[in-house]
């Protein structure tokens, strides 16, 4: 077994001298894992989702992907890391209200200038059930279809590692329940690393390992 393709050492959040988010996380994930973040309300585990994406500054510590100090790099350096290696699905879907539910799946490819990003986007809309709904805007489609958009914007470009952060929290349950068997299902096709915010017990256990926070605290 190689390197791991993610590693946190010693990371610290505080807000303010009084208010620590998380303190002192540590761990490893090896490439193709599936690793469920679990704890209540306020544990930590989005800021830790968060830090791990480079998309916020910690306190102290490191996170390394792919043995790159996440943090030796500015803020370019961290988006053009992202853009290269890691796709996100968010509680809120986070599409773009102004471009087409195919438009919003072909971006990514677009910023890591690929070539063939409508022929992607179709490929992997259809893989999701939505080849009959390429043209519609975020606004015409119910919120598993949004979801779904959100999941093939993710995979599109065959993300290293996949960061999901409470992916079924506005969905109901058969709707949260199609939306997690299809992001497991892409998981396993493309071998990617799924790193997975979930208060959902039944979801944590179909992850390999379980990294669980208290009041900010790494737990067994």
């Amino acid at each position: 077994m190689g390197s791991p393709i993610l590693k946190v050492v010693d990371l610290c959040k505080k807000v303010d001298p009084d208010l620590t988010i998380l303190r002192n996380i540590r761990f490893e994930i090896n490439s193709g894992d599936a690793v469920a973040i679990i704890g209540a309300s306020g544990s930590g585990k989005s800021t830790l989702l968060g830090l791990m994406a480079g998309l916020d500054n910690p306190t102290s510590g490191k996170v390394y992907i792919e043995d790159i100090d996440l943090f030796s790099l500015g803020e370019d350096g961290r988006a053009k890391l992202r853009g290269k290696l890691i796709g996100f699905v968010f509680q809120s879907f986070h599409l773009l209200p102004a471009l087409t539910a195919i438009e919003n799946v072909m971006l990514p490819l677009e910023l890591a200038g690929k070539g063939n990003a409508r022929e992607g986007a179709l490929d992997i809309l259809s893989r999701v059930g939505l080849s009959g709904r390429i043209g519609h805007y975020p606004k015409q489609l119910s919120g598993g279809e949004q979801q779904r958009v959100a999941l093939a914007r993710a995979f599109v470009a065959k993300p290293r590692i996949l960061f999901a952060d409470e992916p079924t929290g506005n969905l109901d349950t058969a709707t949260g329940e199609k939306i997690i068997e299809l992001m497991f299902e892409l998981n396993h096709e493309q071998n990617t690393t799924l790193v997975l915010v979930t208060h959902d017990a039944e979801i944590a256990k179909r992850c390999g390992s379980r990294i669980a926070l208290k009041m900010g605290e790494q737990v067994e």
